[in-house]
């Protein structure tokens, strides 16, 4: 396939784009952007699409595990990235990919379609670092209260719910944060998890118990969150005991893990586990030569299991090195056609 070049003005972020790139990264977040650091770096011809800048660490109040920048918000951390990652004069579009596809059989190149641009760019190779989305609860009043007391950005929303009692629920990093984050709006702090066990790092977790505005329920589960017009409070039940009860709160922020995005993977052809999530070699290479997926939505019996910030970037640094060989094996056949 020949290409005739042609370049654009992206409407919202006012990059000048091409219509092809030696690599293109789908998604802007800590794995994304680091690839992109690294692939620019390499000397790779490279451009960024996201929905938005930072994903889910642009929403954390606190990061405290990232080497060298202890108690940095998820804000300024990003900021940090995109900064670095624009001193090398890469372009980031803010835009949704619908697909990505060969424009034919036996083509080398792979392309996306844009949502809102409405065009198509291709590139030897191509990054999916598209994170994972918030799970749900699942359960009664989840829906109907959305955006009227349940959310699933504390950093985004607790403003709104200053000298009130809110409730968090889960047990792993982003709830113990969310549930610290709070702290200093609400007025009480109810944190819910099903165990009486936590998956978040015990500074957190200390640092939790050690609060006198947060109340930790574990073994606990929510049945029903209830309201009239907004949320006012959640039906529970102890897990050990069966006992149920109401617990009187205006906002509650759940926290209980991600879902990859197996839909899209499938819809691509990329071959995914038991959990969704995209099987990946070594190298961050996928069942599909030239799709190499990063970060959360990463899976496989090569992937260990560590959701954080520093081992997405990690992900991100290795997909770009496999791609920067990758690529230039491939240009040389690219080329003679």
């Amino acid at each position: 396939m020949s290409f005739r070049l042609r370049t654009f003005v992206t409407p919202i972020t006012r990059e000048i784009v091409k219509d092809k790139y030696d690599v293109i990264i789908v998604g802007g977040g800590p794995a994304g952007l680091t690839a992109a650091l690294y692939c620019a770096r390499y000397g790779l011809d490279v451009v960024i699409i996201t929905k938005t800048i930072g994903g889910l660490v642009a929403e954390a109040p606190l990061v405290d595990d990232y080497l060298g920048l202890p108690e940095i918000s998820g804000n300024d951390l990003v900021e940090r990235f995109t900064k670095h990652v624009k001193k090398y004069n890469v372009p980031i579009v803010i835009d949704e990919v619908l697909d990505v596809f060969k424009r034919e059989p036996g083509d080398l190149y792979w392309c996306v379609k844009l949502k809102n641009i409405g065009s198509i760019l291709c590139s030897y190779a191509i990054i999916l670092a598209v994170g994972s989305e918030k799970r749900k609860l699942g359960v009664p009043g989840e829906n109907e209260f959305l955006g009227k007391g349940v959310s699933y950005c504390a950093i985004c929303d607790g403003p709104l719910y200053r000298g009130k009692d809110v409730a968090v629920i889960g047990g792993g990093n982003s709830a113990f944060t969310s549930a610290l984050f709070l702290a200093n709006l609400a007025n009480k702090v109810y944190l819910i998890h099903r165990r009486s066990s936590f998956r978040a790092f015990k500074v957190y977790v200390d640092a939790a118990m050690n609060n006198p505005k947060i109340e930790i329920l574990t073994d606990t589960v929510v049945k029903e969150i209830i309201g009239k017009e907004v949320v006012e409070g959640v039906k529970i039940i102890n897990l050990k005991t069966n006992e149920e009860s109401f617990l009187r709160v205006s906002g509650i922020f759940v926290e209980i893990g991600l879902n990859p995005p197996t839909d899209f993977f499938k819809k691509i052809g990329i071959k995914v586990d038991e959990e969704g999530r995209a099987v990946v070699n070594i190298d961050k290479s996928t069942s599909l030569p030239g799709i190499y997926v990063v970060g959360d939505a990463a899976g496989g019996p090569y992937k260990y299991k560590l959701e954080q910030i520093i081992t997405a970037a990690a992900d991100g640094a290795i997909a770009a090195d496999a791609v920067s060989k990758y690529v230039a094996l491939l240009k040389p056949t690219i080329q003679k056609k």
